[in-house]
């Protein structure tokens, strides 16, 4: 695998050096920051912050009251016992099933969610560097095209790196 990379101590270089990663043509999905904190208030941490993560959520708490609701219901109609008058089917009761199942589906639908959006298990960084573990930055790109190699090692240097490395 070819790989070029910066290591950076300061995030507000780290941010430049992805200005610079843009302005040489390299796309954002190929362009790699790996920090060992989140830098939420620099543009290259908010990269992946968009997320369907809530939606399935709640998606799957629906489908779990949903399920809830026929599981209780179906069971009661399916052994109907004399109640004096009173519904076969009683909500309150209900109500605790109900409530697990929904927070059943819930949970159930995060998970694989985050397991399916992480790419977990299996998942492997396309560029690591031990220095990221002591506080630097890595930002790089795996895999640059031909023509862009050298305009990726001036925008890494034009930021300000402490070190440029290569893999070949």
């Amino acid at each position: 695998m070819t790989a070029i990379y910066g290591l950076y101590d300061d995030p507000e270089v780290a941010q430049r050096a992805v200005d610079g990663l843009r302005a040489a043509g390299a796309d954002d999905a190929d362009i790699v920051v790996m920090s060992s904190e989140p830098f939420e208030e620099h543009a290259f941490g908010q990269r992946d912050h968009a997320t369907w993560m809530p939606w399935i959520a709640l998606l799957g708490g629906i489908t779990g009251c949903s399920l809830g609701y026929w599981l209780t219901s179906a069971t009661q109609r399916a052994w109907p016992i004399v109640t004096s008058g009173m519904p076969i089917v009683s909500p309150w009761p209900n109500l605790i099933v109900i409530f697990e199942m929904t927070m059943l589906g819930t949970i159930v639908a995060s998970v694989v969610t985050l397991l399916v959006t992480a790419r977990l298990p299996g998942r492997l960084p396309r560029l690591y560097d031990p220095e990221v573990s002591n506080g630097y930055i890595l930002v790089g790109i795996a895999r640059p095209a031909a023509d862009l190699t050298e305009r990726v090692t001036a925008a890494l240097e034009g930021a300000g790196a402490g070190r440029i490395k290569t893999i070949n």
